[in-house]
């Protein structure tokens, strides 16, 4: 059986490129970017674009899955810390703050997946929810989040966050949340919990 050749260099570069500038683009000038723009920002040809991707929804998907595999690597992570010994809160508390911020930067990508149709990559996405349920067992188990919260709570919270609005108000919401998920009192140090975005990109 033939192997199947390896991607060039080259090519691996461009895409990375498109997939950069995609997000930068969109993000920037809202899902109405047109194919052309994209491509001058990346630097390539339009054609280089189009065999990388045949049509916007095909982009758009890519620059999710991309999102959604960095936010299921976080928890992944998260979930490794907590076995670790990190407690399962500080955690959640955690990969909240992030997955928010990077939501917050990828806004107008996810409105364009919208309008477009992608989705996320079903396998990915159980990948991160497998991982969230694991690190909600084990801090009901601590005793720090009330014993009715699941996954789908935790979806439904991030849903409504306020993704469009500068930093302070955006972290004055992980303080509110956190006081319907825990069993604790207000903690004034949530505010201060890094908010370094999934992925470790600022």
């Amino acid at each position: 059986m033939t192997q199947a050749r390896a991607p060039r260099a080259d090519a691996v570069r461009n895409r990375k490129k498109i997939l950069d500038a995609a997000r930068e683009q969109i993000t920037l000038n809202g899902p109405d970017t047109g194919m052309d723009e994209i491509a001058s920002a990346a630097g390539v040809a339009v054609g280089t674009l189009y065999r990388h991707f045949p049509t916007k929804t095909d982009l758009v998907a890519a620059v999710l899955a991309e999102y959604s595999g960095r936010i299921a690597a976080d928890v992944e992570a998260a979930r490794q810390r907590t076995a670790d010994g990190s407690p399962a809160l500080d955690e959640i508390t955690g990969f909240l703050a992030r997955v928010v911020e990077a939501t917050a930067t990828n806004h107008a990508v996810k409105a364009a997946a919208r309008t477009l149709g992608a989705s996320l990559d079903p396998d990915t996405e159980q990948r991160a929810r497998t991982a969230l349920a694991d690190l909600i067992t084990t801090s009901q188990n601590d005793g720090d989040i009330h014993t009715d919260v699941t996954v789908d709570d935790i979806y439904l919270l991030i849903s409504t966050a306020p993704t469009d609005q500068p930093p302070t108000p955006r972290a004055r919401w992980l303080a509110l949340v956190l006081t319907g998920l825990t069993t604790h009192t207000r903690d004034a140090k949530a505010l201060d919990h890094d908010r370094g975005t999934v992925g470790g990109e600022g």
